[in-house]
């Protein structure tokens, strides 16, 4: 099974920071992305960070009616998440799931049977996104939306030696790279089982 990491604000929708969960907008190209995705025959998860729940600028239950309004939305235009991840503490809590631990990961791994090293992380932010992503193996996309342009160059220092494998102007020519990196997945494991069978 591979499956496909969506971070939500600054990478599907939003401006990178947090927003009440009624607030979040989806980004025009957002539908049409997650589409993309979903024909590909693989998984989409969205896995965030909340952790204005845990300090009290919104209800966990405010928090999960967002995300149902926010799947509606897609319905509409035929494009679905398969299911979201998120971690509602407050940063000062220590716990596992907040990236850039990798505890929702794992928790998917689990859930869905996994092989991380086969899934892709897409998200605007270096050090949480793309750092958890390098902590659990799996391929690392950073899109330019949200912070992603300050990952790149203000707060490039935070990541320090982590390498995105792939820079995306946003979600769309994320999922672009990712159809064509599994294409080209699909050719290799043809060509080797020619040799192998």
């Amino acid at each position: 099974m591979k499956a496909v990491f969506l971070d939500r604000d600054g990478t599907i929708g939003g401006t990178g920071g947090g927003v009440h969960p009624f607030e979040f907008e989806l980004y025009e190209f957002a539908f049409g992305a997650i589409r993309s995705l979903n024909e590909l025959g693989i998984k989409v998860f969205l896995f965030t960070n909340q952790t204005r729940v845990g300090r009290g600028y919104f209800t966990e239950e405010e928090l999960i009616r967002g995300f149902e309004l926010m799947k509606d939305e897609l319905k509409g235009q035929s494009a679905f998440i398969d299911d979201i991840f998120y971690c509602h503490h407050h940063p000062e809590v220590g716990c596992e799931c907040q990236k850039p631990g990798i505890g929702l990961l794992l928790r998917a791994k689990e859930k869905y049977n996994l092989r991380l090293e086969d899934c892709y992380v897409v998200g605007d932010t270096g050090s949480s996104d793309m750092a958890a992503a390098h902590l659990a193996g799996a391929k690392k996309v950073l899109v330019k939306t949200g912070w992603g342009e300050s990952s790149l160059t203000k707060y490039r220092e935070s990541w320090a030696g982590i390498a995105p494998d792939f820079i995306a102007e946003d979600l769309r020519e994320a999922a672009a790279w990712i159809g064509g990196d599994l294409m080209d997945l699909s050719g290799k494991e043809g060509a080797d089982d020619l040799f192998t069978g």
